[in-house]
């Protein structure tokens, strides 16, 4: 009987972690589980990205459904993704904000004069700690954001014209209902 459980116990460990890497390989990348749906949007105040002497806070979002927008011109995907937010913005189907991460401000405002500003406003952090707050991992994520400022959702990479229309609006427009 010793001699099989030298062999079973290494055969056992051996099929739960091939078990293991076959469960992480069916699993997509770009859903990453928030713990921050559901609950209310941190507390913060920024100043705003046009305009250092006036600020954008958790407030600015009560009452409203909204989404928010973490950008910066570093990212190879905010670029991507910035067109369809021009678009999204004039629809006037949800009113965006911006969250400039990790950003320098004059690139940041030259960005927005030369492909066009979705944004009500932008929030300008620039050492990402807001960021970190609100869980992001990097720059693009998408919040969706209720009337009573609770997160409804999180959505990490570019959105595309395809993800408005089957995730992020029809989501909006049962908020908004």
């Amino acid at each position: 009987m010793t001699r099989y459980l030298r062999y079973l116990v290494p055969l056992a460990i051996f099929a739960l972690l091939v078990a293991l890497l076959f469960r992480g390989l069916s699993l997509d990348p770009k859903i990453v589980p928030s713990p921050l749906v559901g609950k209310p949007i941190p507390t913060f105040t920024l100043t705003r990205l046009d305009n250092p002497a006036v600020t954008i806070s958790d407030a600015d979002f009560k009452g409203k459904v909204s989404l928010l927008n973490v950008w910066a011109t570093w990212c190879v995907s905010c670029r991507r993704e910035h067109e369809t937010l021009v678009q999204l913005a004039k629809t006037g189907q949800v009113e965006i904000y911006g969250l400039n991460y990790k950003d320098n401000r004059e690139d940041a405002n030259r960005w927005l004069a030369q492909l066009g500003n979705p944004y009500v406003a932008n929030a300008f952090d620039s050492d990402g700690r807001v960021g970190i707050d609100w869980g992001v991992y990097g720059a693009p994520e998408t919040f969706i954001i209720d009337r009573e400022g609770i997160i409804r959702h999180k959505h990490i990479g570019p959105l595309t014209i395809e993800i408005l229309n089957e995730e992020i609006l029809p989501l909006v427009a049962k908020l908004k209902s």
